[in-house]
C-alpha cells in the first residue's frame, strides 16, 4: 500500500477529552460547522475563528473518575457523553440526539472483583448476570433533543434507558445516521470487565453488544421508558422501533457508511481484549426486527455477527500468561473453544487487523482502536476511497506517548487486507499525545483527529482537535 504522509492544522485547544467529531449546518444558517463533544458533556462547535458553546450537560454527567467503593482506577473511565448525532433535517427541524451517563445512577458493578476466565474453572466460563436491579454499575440514556427557534437546546424525549454492568465499553461516538435508512443507529458495548463475563454480546436478547437501528419515524413519546438490560423488558411500542444489525461486538467507534455504487459499504471496528484490534467492514445485512426477537419467531442467522467473545478479530480469543521460565515469553491459551467452534462458519472475518505486539517494519504496536472513518476527499490523494483509522497510543512509541494513525482499503474480490501506517509531521514536543477521537464532515471529504495529554478524564484541558491536512 502507498505511503501517505499528512500534516495536522490545529483548530481548537484547551479542551476536554473529545469523544465525538462531526459537522452540521446549523438552523438559518448555510456553513457548516465542526462539533465537538467532550467526555464530561460539553458540545462546542467552531464558529468564525471562534470556539462557541453549543450545550454543556455537565450536571447531567455521572462523577467520572470515580467508582464503586474500594476501586481505584487512576482517573481513567469510559463512561460520560459518549454519543452525539444530528438529524439529517437538522438544518430545518433541529433535532439531535444524545447518549450519555447518567449523574446519581452509580452502583456496586455486576462483580464483587475482577474477573479472569479460566479454562481449567468451566464455573467461570458461564456466570450469569443476577440481581440486575441492584447489580449494575451506571444508567446510559438515549435523548432526544430540539434546538429551539431562540438558540436554546431543549430535551423532548426519551428513547432508551441502559443499565450498564460495568464502567467500561459504552461505545464512542455510539450515535450515527445511517444515510441508507435515514435511521439513528447506536453501538453498544458489552458492557465491561473485559472478555465479557456474562456473554452478553451473544445473547440475542441483551441490548449489550449490538449494532441497533432506531426508526425516529415512529414517535413513541412514552413517559421515563423503563431502565433495562434486555429487549424483553422494553415496551412493546418502542420494541417496534428497533431493528439489530450486528451482535457479537466488544467496544466500538461508532459506524461509518461509504457510497458503493447504489448501497453503502459499511465500517465498524472492535476494539481487543489483548491481542488484536480488528476494523469489519459489510455491504448487505438482513435487520432483525426486536418484536421478531422477543417472539422467537425469527432466527438469529439475519445478523452480521463480529464473533465476540468467542473471537478476537481473525483469532479465537485467547489468555495470555507469561512464560515461567521466561518472563519476556508468553503464552496464549485459546479460552472460549466451543464457542469458537460454533462461530467458526458464520462470523465476520475482519476486513483488517492490527497487533498489540508487532515487529513487522512499517508497522505498529497498538493499544485500543478509538476510531474508523470513510474517507472520500481528493485533497489527499493516498486516502482516497480508503478506511482510516486511529488507536489511542502506540506502545513502541518512545519517550513521549505517540497515538497512531492508519488506513486500509477494501479490495476488489473482497478478501481481507494489509493496511499502512500514515505518517504525521506535526511535533507534539515532550506532550503525550493519546489519538482519542477520529471525526469527519457531512460528504466524508475532510477528517478531524481529536487528541489528548492525558488518560485521565480528570485531567482537564489537555485536549486538541486537529484537520487532517496535505
Amino acid at each position: 500500500m502507498l505511503k501517505v504522509k499528512v500534516g495536522l492544522r490545529p483548530v481548537a485547544s484547551r479542551l476536554n477529552l473529545t469523544t465525538v467529531l462531526k459537522t452540521a449546518i446549523l438552523p438559518g444558517e448555510s456553513t457548516e460547522r465542526l462539533f465537538i463533544a467532550t467526555q464530561v458533556g460539553e458540545v462546542f462547535y467552531v464558529g468564525d475563528s471562534s470556539i462557541r458553546s453549543f450545550l454543556d450537560i455537565r450536571s447531567r454527567i455521572i462523577k467520572l473518575g470515580t467508582f464503586e467503593p474500594g476501586v481505584s482506577r487512576g482517573g481513567y473511565d469510559e463512561r460520560g457523553l459518549v454519543g452525539l448525532a444530528f438529524h439529517p433535517q437538522f438544518q430545518s427541524n433541529g433535532l439531535f440526539y444524545l447518549h450519555y451517563s447518567v449523574a446519581g445512577t452509580q452502583g456496586p458493578g455486576a462483580l464483587p472483583g475482577s474477573f479472569q476466565p479460566d479454562p481449567c474453572k468451566p464455573e467461570t466460563l458461564n456466570l450469569r448476570w443476577l440481581n440486575r436491579e441492584t447489580q449494575y454499575d451506571h444508567i446510559d440514556t438515549v435523548e432526544e433533543w430540539i434546538l429551539q427557534s431562540n438558540g436554546q437546546p431543549q430535551k423532548r424525549r426519551t428513547l432508551l434507558n441502559l443499565r450498564r454492568p460495568f464502567f467500561n465499553h459504552n461505545g464512542v461516538n455510539s450515535l450515527n445516521f445511517s444515510p441508507e435508512t435515514g435511521k439513528l443507529v447506536l453501538t453498544t458495548g458489552d458492557g465491561g470487565a473485559g472478555y465479557d463475563p456474562f456473554n452478553l454480546a451473544q445473547d440475542d436478547l441483551e441490548v449489550a453488544g449490538k449494532i441497533i437501528e432506531i426508526d425516529l419515524s415512529k414517535n413513541t413519546f412514552i413517559n421515563n421508558p423503563p431502565v433495562v438490560t434486555r429487549f424483553t423488558e422494553l415496551p412493546v411500542p418502542i420494541q417496534e422501533t428497533l431493528t439489530v444489525m450486528a451482535k457479537g461486538v466488544r467496544n466500538i467507534p461508532g459506524i461509518s457508511y461509504q457510497r458503493f455504487y447504489q448501497h453503502y459499504l459499511k465500517y465498524v471496528g472492535n476494539v481487543g481484549q489483548d491481542l488484536v484490534e480488528s476494523i469489519f467492514s459489510f455491504l448487505t445485512y438482513k435487520p432483525t426486527p426486536v418484536t421478531q426477537l422477543v417472539q422467537g419467531s425469527f432466527g438469529h442467522e439475519g445478523l452480521v455477527n463480529i464473533g465476540w467473545r468467542g473471537w478476537e478479530g481473525a483469532f479465537p480469543t485467547p489468555i495470555v500468561r507469561s512464560c515461567a521460565q521466561n518472563q519476556n515469553l508468553n503464552q496464549k491459551i485459546m479460552v472460549y473453544y466451543n464457542e469458537a467452534v460454533a462461530l467458526s462458519g458464520s462470523r465476520l472475518q475482519p476486513l483488517t487487523s492490527y497487533f498489540h505486539q508487532d515487529a513487522r517494519p512499517d508497522k505498529f504496536a497498538g493499544t485500543a482502536l478509538t476510531g474508523v472513518q470513510a474517507y472520500m476527499g481528493s485533497s489527499i490523494p493516498g486516502l482516497t476511497g480508503s478506511v482510516v483509522f486511529t488507536d489511542l497510543a502506540r506502545k513502541d512509541s518512545q519517550p513521549h506517548v505517540r497515538g497512531a494513525l492508519a488506513y486500509t482499503k477494501v479490495r476488489p474480490d473482497g478478501r481481507q487486507n494489509d493496511f499502512s501506517v500514515i505518517q504525521t509531521d506535526y511535533d507534539f514536543g515532550s506532550q503525550s499525545a493519546y489519538y482519542v477521537s477520529l471525526g469527519t464532515n457531512l460528504d466524508q471529504t475532510r477528517l478531524f483527529l481529536g487528541v489528548y495529554g492525558s488518560m485521565r478524564v480528570a485531567d482537564l484541558n489537555q485536549g486538541t482537535v486537529f484537520e487532517i491536512v496535505p
